[in-house]
């Protein structure tokens, strides 16, 4: 039972486009760049696997928010770099405008004293 308590928990549900779309509003990176940098900046809470970044990533170039480049990395690697387009920022603002309406319903239904 210990170990379920140490489990990390998941991303909230349709949260993966918007936390791809808000790194590659920073930075343009590579596939392996936007985990690495998710990871980092959730204090290693959040980890995005390969078998939902890379699928999330083609989703986000057919939709037309993000685009991509083949350049070299830092270690002289071929990468696909992705970059937010303007149609990507726009998507962000919505997808971060639904989110917080999500997190003000969650924490109003949280915060109701009356108990079932």
């Amino acid at each position: 039972m210990a170990t379920d308590m140490a489990k990390k928990p998941d991303q909230l549900p349709g949260t993966l486009d918007m936390l791809i779309l808000k790194t590659l509003a920073r930075a343009p990176l590579h596939g392996y760049g936007v985990a690495l940098s998710i990871k980092r900046l959730s204090d290693d809470v959040l980890t995005v696997e390969e078998g939902s970044l890379y699928p999330a990533l083609q989703r986000l170039l057919l939709q037309g928010w993000v685009k991509a480049e083949w350049k070299m990395t830092e270690t002289k690697r071929r990468a696909r770099f992705y970059t937010l387009t303007v149609a990507g920022r726009r998507q962000l603002g919505v997808e971060l405008s639904q989110y917080e309406q999500m997190i003000a319903a969650i924490g109003r239904v949280l915060s109701d004293p009356q108990e079932v």
